[in-house]
């Protein structure tokens, strides 16, 4: 008897419910394990290049790990539901199983093939395993998803009671037969990104490297979390996004360490875990919107007058775009986190929020703009936080930041790089560079449009 076990953003081992499931069968037994880069399926959102890179790198190493159980990894591209089907009946499963995903499009795939596959006789099973708590269990007393991070995150505390995380399953023999079939594996990475060198000095995908930083942080970063977490030149952060942004770690590794070595340490991890509730919030939100990347949560805001994709690709304001992208604004902490960005596939979130602003409320263009730049240069953008975060700081989202907050690009880097540290590492010739905004005239110009709605 074989059992598929479709990974997604899932790629780990431990805490893995639908590889332990499938490695709890007797001898006799096998487990195959499949990945599809599928990007062609009606609503899927194609990966940008420093995520593919990352897929790429977190892929070698989860089928090291796999291998070493005694299951090898099958990788493939197409259409998720024709591509399942062929490995179910080359490899001869009469069992599917795979972790649950949250966004529309892949909600509408999975229910499909699952509906599919047991026309056919396969048995199809679905598993929590990628969010701290269902999104259907914490909903306001109507049965609608909260839109305030306050209230959710109360709600959400009355509710958590996360499971322990799973181990690692125990090995088992490897099927000879696979091997024709591992021939036709893929590689998701065919070429490498403009900006791949400075990835690969800054980042180690893989769930062996998202372990060791996760234990590092909690045993020399959590203390100093609360204070550090805002100042861009400091290495206060955990680093963590990427690794869950991919499933190399889960959110119940994360939380149940965290609280561990909080109380070993004698210190409060609230401050820590509210990123991890707050990652829990988008997607929870996105499970509520599927459209959240292309659709203002508040629709009022469709008529606030961006400037517009397609506006931005010629003229006056092709070249404000640009220089934004470029990190040439004029306005150092802004350029020192667009370097940053292109540079390392990161930027430190305090950076992200003033970069956002200025994009949205001082130059007037559309969020869903710097959503998709963000989409191509983040190693950890994924579809719910990316476009929630950006729906947040434009002020069309939930728990959004007021319309009248417009983050001062040289008021925040006076407060979180007060020597000037950040913007000296990544943007040392920003001072010479002109502004390319007036940022007094420019906040007034977007208060009277955000006005005008209200």
């Amino acid at each position: 008897m074989t059992t598929l076990v479709w990974f997604r953003d899932d790629l780990r081992v431990h805490d893995h419910p639908a590889l332990h499931e499938a490695m709890q069968a007797g001898e006799g037994s096998h487990t195959v394990a499949l990945y599809v880069l599928d990007e062609v399926s009606p609503g899927v959102r194609p990966l940008g290049g420093a995520a593919r890179w990352w897929l790429h790198h977190s892929l070698e190493h989860l089928a090291g790990e796999l291998l070493a159980l005694g299951v090898e990894l099958l990788v493939r591209e197409g259409p998720a539901n024709r591509v399942v089907r062929e490995v179910v009946e080359a490899t001869g499963s009469s069992t599917v199983l795979w972790n649950r995903r949250y966004g529309g499009p892949e909600r509408d795939i999975d229910a499909r093939l699952k509906h599919e596959l047991r026309e056919r006789g396969v048995a199809a099973h679905s598993f929590f395993a990628n969010l701290l708590i269902e999104p259907w269990h914490v909903t306001t007393q109507a049965g609608t998803p909260y839109r305030v991070y306050g209230a959710f995150r109360r709600a959400l505390g009355e509710r958590l009671r996360p499971d322990l995380p799973l181990p690692a399953p125990p090995a088992s023999s490897r099927p000879a037969s696979l091997d024709a079939l591992l021939a036709d594996n893929i590689s998701v990475l065919d070429r490498e990104p403009a900006w791949a060198g400075g990835l690969a000095r800054r980042w180690s995908p893989g769930t062996a490297h998202a372990h060791e930083r996760l234990r590092a942080f909690l045993e020399d970063g959590l203390e100093g979390y609360a204070e550090g977490r805002d100042l861009p030149a400091s290495d206060a952060t955990s680093g963590l996004s990427p690794h869950l942004r991919f499933g190399e770690l889960s959110p119940r590794e994360v939380w149940h360490a965290t609280h561990a070595a909080a109380a070993k340490q004698g210190l409060d991890p609230e401050k820590f875990l509210s990123e991890i509730i707050w990652r829990e919030f988008a997607w929870h939100t996105l499970y509520a919107a599927p459209d959240l990347a292309t659709a203002n949560l508040n629709p009022r805001y469709e008529a606030l007058g961006w400037i517009t994709a397609s506006d931005a690709q010629t003229g006056p304001e092709a070249e404000l775009l640009q220089a934004w992208r470029e990190g040439r604004t004029g306005f150092g902490l802004v350029d020192a986190g667009m370097r940053e960005l292109w540079a390392t596939g990161t930027m430190h979130n305090r950076v992200r929020m003033t970069a956002a602003s200025l994009l949205t409320k001082n130059l007037g263009i559309d969020w869903r703009v710097g959503e998709a730049w963000f989409w191509d240069t983040l190693v950890d953008a994924d579809q719910a936080s990316n476009p929630f975060n950006w729906q947040w700081v434009a002020g069309s989202g939930a728990d959004a930041a007021p319309y009248f907050r417009v983050f001062n690009p040289e008021r925040q880097a006076e407060r979180f790089d007060p020597d000037g540290e950040y913007v000296e590492r990544w943007a040392p010739d920003s001072l010479l560079i002109p502004p390319i905004v007036d940022l007094r005239e420019s906040r007034l110009a977007a208060l009277a449009r955000y006005e005008a709605l209200s």
